[in-house]
């Protein structure tokens, strides 16, 4: 039936029409960057589309595959340019989050050092310089720890109530 009606080089007459046909009116309901990204989608709506026209002309289609899909050289540029404008996006996008983080950090920060001045403040204000007193102590424990476990350092203490001295006597000028 299929010869009489088509005649003998149907193949080369239909099925390229209807394809061509098909392949205009699917691949049109997309953009190009579909195309890339939704492949198996279009390819099923070929099929389809295709196996309902054939059946037209009488004829069954078992399979359709799309083979080969190209784009110009400016178009391939164009999706290039779009993915890395996108990439740089979202760079700055994390810059300007992690710049916000920074910020919100620095703002805590600066509330808890001003939080222990005031009770330092009130600290000072209830017991007197006692505070300082003791802050200086343990330094000055901590400063003699250091020293009385230095090699090279020697403490010549003052008679008569002049100034202390430390002298390095290693000849080192580690600090």
């Amino acid at each position: 039936k299929i010869y009489l009606t088509l005649g003998t080089d149907f193949d080369e007459r239909i099925l390229p029409s209807i394809g061509n046909e098909v392949l205009k009116a699917v691949v049109a309901q997309y953009n190009a960057e579909e195309l890339l990204s939704k492949r198996a989608l279009v390819s099923e709506g070929i099929r389809e589309a295709l196996v309902e026209r054939a059946a037209k002309y009488n004829l069954i289609l078992d399979d359709v595959s799309i083979t080969h899909l190209t784009f110009g050289r400016e178009f391939a540029r164009a999706i290039e340019h779009k993915q890395v404008a996108q990439q740089e996006a979202e760079t700055q996008a994390y810059v300007v989050a992690k710049a916000d983080q920074e910020r919100k950090a620095a703002v805590i920060r600066a509330e808890g050092e001003a939080e222990a001045a005031q009770l330092i403040s009130k600290a000072m204000a209830a017991a007197g310089n006692g505070l300082i007193e003791v802050r200086r102590i343990d330094t000055a424990k901590d400063v003699a720890h250091i020293v009385a476990n230095s090699r090279n350092i020697t403490y010549l203490p003052s008679s008569k109530g002049g100034s202390n001295m430390l002298l390095n006597v290693g000849g080192s000028n580690q600090h």
